[in-house]
């Protein structure tokens, strides 16, 4: 059977331990400030890493078992347990932290092979081989590391992993019918999407940003805002 991608296995590795490591060096009280998400404070960011690692690690049980276990009950609920996970005291939220990417990590390294194939649901509802879990959690750690703002940006991300993301956020938003008019030139790494009226090009991590958080701070020009993405 075949298993999950070998770049998305190292994309999310790699960012599990940047994020980590962004972690260790803030202080308590730099958890109780605020991250660059509105309303959210870093000990949110972290916490919804926390409940995402739990999340996934349900989507990994149901292909494994073939019993139902979805990321969350509710959204309401998802909301809730970020809200009372950053909470916690500075200690219990980082180790709660830890607990959780590491319980990730070891059902990922142990995931039968004859259950990769297995499908799940994603948030969106939207039918998914669990070989597709190191990929959502890589995007979350990258992403929700630079939303931590604790030195880390977009321009810190791979570019091979900033790529692939432009692919998975244009293509969803193709899905929705929401694509933007634009054809996107990522000037770095030689690569391109759409034909759209308006072009916008730079950095592909910039591009990310743009496409991402709607930070068009590292494009030249007027750039159009991004619809949202999640």
């Amino acid at each position: 059977m075949t298993g999950p991608d070998a770049d998305a296995l190292r994309w999310w590795r790699d960012g599990e331990t940047a994020v980590a490591g962004r972690l260790d060096q803030l202080s308590d009280a730099d958890l109780a400030a605020p991250s660059r998400l509105p309303e959210w404070s870093r000990a949110h960011v972290v916490a919804h890493l926390a409940r995402n690692a739990d999340a996934l690690r349900n989507l990994l049980t149901w292909a494994r078992t073939g019993v139902e276990a979805p990321m969350y009950p509710s959204r309401e609920a998802r909301d809730a347990g970020i809200a009372a996970t950053a909470a916690l005291p500075a200690a219990e939220l980082r180790a709660d932290y830890t607990a959780a990417c590491a319980h990730l990590a070891a059902a990922l390294d142990t995931m039968p092979a004859d259950a990769w194939q297995a499908p799940v649901r994603n948030m969106q509802s939207r039918t998914i081989p669990a070989t597709g879990v190191p990929w959502m959690r890589a995007k979350e750690v990258w992403v929700h590391g630079v939303d931590l703002d604790a030195g880390f940006s977009f321009a810190d991300l791979p570019a091979g992993f900033s790529a692939a993301l432009v692919d998975d956020v244009l293509r969803l938003f193709a899905d929705r019918e929401q694509a933007p008019d634009v054809t996107v030139v990522a000037t770095d790494v030689g690569r391109s999407w759409g034909s759209g009226s308006t072009t916008v090009e730079g950095p592909v991590a910039a591009i990310a940003a743009w496409l991402t958080r709607g930070d068009t701070s590292g494009l030249p020009g007027d750039v159009p805002p991004a619809p949202r993405w999640l």
